[in-house]
């Protein structure tokens, strides 16, 4: 299945965000409260990195590292894959398969920080897409 939608029609806007210098125990409650899976760490108008409920599990708890004491800035990934706006949506399912990751920024022709698309956020606006989403991470 081919889609034309834009990435731009699909992403979420004002993704949520922390600064740099938040602990890993904050990172936990806003990603609770909000129920969200990632959030973005964002320095001033740019974006720095990105981190996961599966950074948590992985580098913090398995790790036993003390949440209220360790930074953002230690476990966050900073090498952001990214998707243009004007990108389809297959594009960024292609990027999510070929980079094994489930969340990119979103950058505008200016290469700046315009949003955030995740699989679910293509699931929720074409859920025909599963199949696509599915395969793609497959391969």
């Amino acid at each position: 299945m081919k889609t034309t939608k834009l990435v731009k029609e699909v992403m979420t806007k004002q993704p949520v965000t922390v600064p740099p210098g938040t602990n890993l125990q904050q990172c936990a409650k806003i990603m609770s409260d909000l129920h969200v899976g990632s959030l973005l760490v964002k320095d001033g108008p740019g974006v720095v990195g990105i981190i996961t409920e599966q950074d948590l599990v992985r580098k913090c708890v398995l790790k036993n590292v003390l949440p209220s004491k360790t930074l953002v800035d230690d476990i966050m990934e900073s090498n952001l894959i990214v998707v243009r706006e004007e990108q389809n949506i297959e594009e960024a399912i292609t990027l999510m398969r070929d980079h094994n990751v489930r969340h990119l920024p979103v950058m505008n022709k200016k290469e700046q920080f315009v949003g955030f698309i995740t699989g679910k956020d293509i699931l929720k606006i074409q859920p025909e897409l599963f199949k696509l989403l599915a395969e793609k991470m497959r391969k």
